[in-house]
């Protein structure tokens, strides 16, 4: 019997660490939202704290405010007033005042909050269900942080897209349970506050083909989700006006939707500066989730290929109409909230909430930036709507020629028109500061309806307020002959704001 000596046995490899895919930890469900809720509740306040400092922080929300106090008053939509946006959040406004009164503006901005908080537990529901507790913790709380990285105006004004999420989160996390009736009336929801919101039904359909394949199930399916969203969509125009609804949220809007001549670097400007602050408010998270991505496995073997669509398809949304606003950019947070917390299950706890506070400290930069910013334009649609009071009786119609209307809530005046801003009779709305501004440019049949509206009920003051924007009245002639057949100006000025009254020959 030979024995081998140690320098002639075959030598085996090393063994290589095994590392097994870690299975999610979960808690019961109650004791687990009992610690969470309040801490998200507690964050989504904070960080929107600054938006109860004054009424209006957009044109949207002084739009919308001004359209519910009309629909409140008998007013029809798309009719006595009119948007190119749907009617479910101008229904929200209009209930609010219903219910708490005229002046309820502080009952918006909690349902602001409530958007956000919702859309974070929304988001912590769909981490924890595929990656355990700690990643629903993590979705939640990094996307309240990261969901006031723009500047003010985008973050604490009540805009379509904070509305937008929730709805968008709830429609992802019921097609990832199969949920495919309820996950069509959430796309539904987020079609009806916004257009855009609609784009949400491409992650929807890819994880309903992922889950039911070319199989018989599908059928099944894809019909739960179409009726779960045309049966809203549906109620909602027969409750307006069909031929309304279409025109203003689909078919009326082609020059604000598409057009992009002769504003291209503006326009490319404003996308580069918004991805720009995008950047910013991630930044703590980018070199740890580039690492992960880098170093770890696929997240408890499940693909991460459903939010890459998510988020291919928000950013789509984000493109359409080429006018790339702040607030716009907020569809994207839910998708990158959720890639990033299943980068960053792979840390210990300590490095986590290492990499978590970098986040925390920026979005507390960006709540102290929204407290103390100066709202220059707030401020001068205040002293305009204090001269229209002055000349004007409480039940007088006013016609504000701008793009703040605002102005005419604080005002305390009936707008004059269904219009309630230049920018749908000239396209200057989308920002545009190009040739594509003016009479030919504005919603089709616009100009018509206004000359009408101005010859039944003409204005007792018109309140010139585009201060050397493309949309003056210098360069639409209908407005220049309104104003000199049948207006003379008061003296002087308000900020370059001019007031024309009635002539006592008219």
């Amino acid at each position: 019997m030979s024995v081998e000596s140690p320098s002639t046995a075959p030598r085996l490899a090393p063994a290589r660490p095994h590392h097994p895919q870690r299975q999610p930890s979960r808690t019961p469900a109650y004791g687990f939202w009992r610690r969470l809720l309040p801490v998200l509740a507690a964050v989504a306040l904070a960080i929107r704290l600054p938006s109860f400092l004054h009424p209006f922080w957009s044109p949207d929300e002084g739009y919308l405010a001004v359209q519910a106090r009309i629909l409140a008053n008998g007013g029809e939509l798309y009719e006595t007033v009119v948007d190119r946006k749907p009617p479910l959040l101008p229904w929200l406004y209009e209930a609010a005042f219903t219910l708490f009164g005229d002046g309820s503006v502080q009952a918006m901005k909690l349902l602001a909050v409530a958007a956000q908080f919702g859309t974070a537990t929304l988001l912590a529901a769909f981490a924890r269900r595929r990656w355990g507790d700690r990643s629903g913790a993590t979705a939640g709380v990094l996307f309240l942080l990261i969901s006031v990285g723009f500047i003010p105006q985008d973050t604490q004004a009540l805009t379509f897209e904070v509305v937008i999420l929730p709805f968008t989160a709830a429609a992802v996390v019921c097609a990832d349970r199969g949920r495919w009736g309820a996950a069509g009336v959430a796309v539904a929801g987020a079609f009806l506050t916004k257009q855009t919101g609609g784009v949400v039904l491409v992650p929807v359909l890819w994880l309903l083909w992922r889950a039911c394949g070319p199989g018989p199930a599908v059928r099944p399916a894809l019909l739960r989700t179409a009726a779960g969203f045309a049966v809203p969509v549906a109620a909602a125009a027969l409750l307006t006006d069909p031929a309304g609804f279409l025109f203003w949220t689909v078919t009326g809007s082609g020059a604000y939707a598409f057009s992009l001549t002769g504003s291209e670097l503006h326009v490319l400007i404003r996308a580069f500066v918004n991805s720009l602050i995008l950047c910013l408010c991630c930044v703590g998270i980018v070199p740890p989730v580039a690492r992960a991505l880098r170093t770890t496995h696929r997240p408890a073997g499940r693909p991460l290929t459903d939010l890459w669509v998510w988020f291919a398809a928000s950013a789509g949304a984000v493109t359409v109409g080429f006018h790339f606003y702040g607030h716009y950019f907020l569809q994207l947070l839910p998708p990158i909230a959720l890639l990033a917390t299943a980068a960053l299950r792979s840390l210990r706890q300590e490095r986590l909430r290492s990499v978590l506070s970098v986040p925390a400290w920026v979005c507390a930069l960006f709540v102290l930036w929204a407290v103390f910013a100066p709202r220059s334009e707030l401020v001068h649609a205040e002293r305009v709507a204090t001269a229209v009071r002055e000349h004007s009786a409480p039940t007088d119609r006013v016609l504000v020629w701008g793009i703040h209307p605002q102005t005419y809530r604080l005002a305390d005046r009936a707008p004059a028109s269904r219009y309630l801003t230049a920018g749908l009779l000239t396209n200057f709305s989308g920002g545009r500061d190009g040739p594509q501004v003016g009479e030919a440019y504005g919603v089709p049949g616009a100009w018509r309806v206004f000359a009408e509206e101005m010859r039944a009920r003409p204005p007792t003051l018109i309140v010139d307020d585009s201060r050397g924007k493309p949309y003056g009245p210098e360069r639409l002639p209908t407005l220049r002959r309104l104003l000199a057949g049948q207006y003379e100006p008061l003296p002087g000025t308000v900020e370059g704001t001019v007031l024309y009254v009635r002539s006592s020959g008219s």
